[in-house]
């Protein structure tokens, strides 16, 4: 009978410490991996948003600013906010804190993927060269306030309201939303990565533009257009036309280290879907066109 009733406890004790694993799952800084991939996916979206509503306000135009070819995610607001919410919990103790922690790890953030993007993927999503208090054109001043503020905005208004959110989806349902949300983002992101590069290869080669590390572009161009079948996918799914819709504002840089916007190569293709209005210029020589680095 003691043994029985021993017995009977052991078995317990194992389901409560099964529980127990299933109730904690992995986290960093108190945070599930789950949810930091759940949060990566939703700021991605949020980013998309934003950076479309400030083409709007500053460009006139409702035009693509997506990372990749076929989802609405802007990857480095994902990156970004979610780098913020894990690094910001040691910054939560007053506004001042979360501005200096939002200026520093955003723009070490975005340093980091324009780095990637220029030295991995041959891409420039921005440039930064011509505004004053600048770092290799990757990260300015301007911006790196901005995650100042966004830092504060993000931990005392946003974050709050979203983790609210995800609080009331079932652990299991969140994980294999985000799983299948995530796998499509990683795919995306590749086919995405290789029709720039198909691109780019093609932009360089037909229009012969004199750019730095141009033999590497004409030699990706000879190994894709000597394949039939890659050609054909090529041309299909990432025209000219395709690409420069997705991707208005990707950049070349020449020979003599100027930036190229490839849109501008490609003069008869529209950059955008649809103008809405024509901004108001900032007048030539003006003080706030030499604060913001325009020419």
């Amino acid at each position: 009978m003691g043994e029985k009733v021993e017995a009977n406890l052991t078995k317990e004790k194992k389901e409560e410490t099964s529980i127990d694993i299933v109730k904690e799952p992995f986290s960093i800084m108190g945070i599930p991996v789950v949810k930091l991939f759940a949060f990566f996916v939703i700021f991605s979206v949020l980013g998309f948003f934003l950076e479309t509503l400030f083409a709007l306000v500053t460009k006139g135009v409702i035009e693509s600013r997506k990372s990749f070819l076929y989802g609405p995610f802007c990857a480095i607001y994902g990156v970004g906010a979610t780098v913020m919410v894990v690094g910001l919990q040691k910054f939560k103790k007053n506004n001042y804190t979360l501005f200096l922690g939002g200026f520093l790890i955003g723009s070490v953030v975005e340093y980091i993927i324009s780095w990637v993007g220029e030295m991995v993927f041959d891409i420039k999503w921005w440039d930064y060269s011509k505004m004053p208090f600048n770092i290799n054109g990757r990260v300015c001043i301007w911006f790196s306030i901005f995650w100042g503020v966004l830092g504060i905005y993000l931990m005392n208004s946003v974050y709050p309201k979203v983790d609210k959110l995800l609080n009331k989806i079932s652990f299991k349902t969140l994980k294999k939303v985000t799983t299948v949300v995530v796998v499509f983002m990683f795919i995306d992101w590749v086919v995405s990565s290789f029709a720039v590069k198909v691109f780019f290869a093609r932009v360089v080669y037909e229009h012969n533009i004199p750019v730095q590390e141009a033999s590497t572009y004409i030699e990706d161009y000879e190994k894709i257009y000597n394949n039939t079948i890659i050609k054909n996918i090529s041309d299909t799914l990432f025209s000219d036309e395709i690409m420069i819709k997705s991707f208005p504002n990707l950049k070349l840089t020449s020979e003599n280290g100027e930036i190229i916007l490839v849109s501008s190569i490609l003069k008869d293709i529209q950059p955008y879907y649809v103008k809405v209005f024509t901004p108001h210029e900032i007048p030539e020589n003006s003080k706030l066109q030499e604060l913001l680095g325009i020419e």
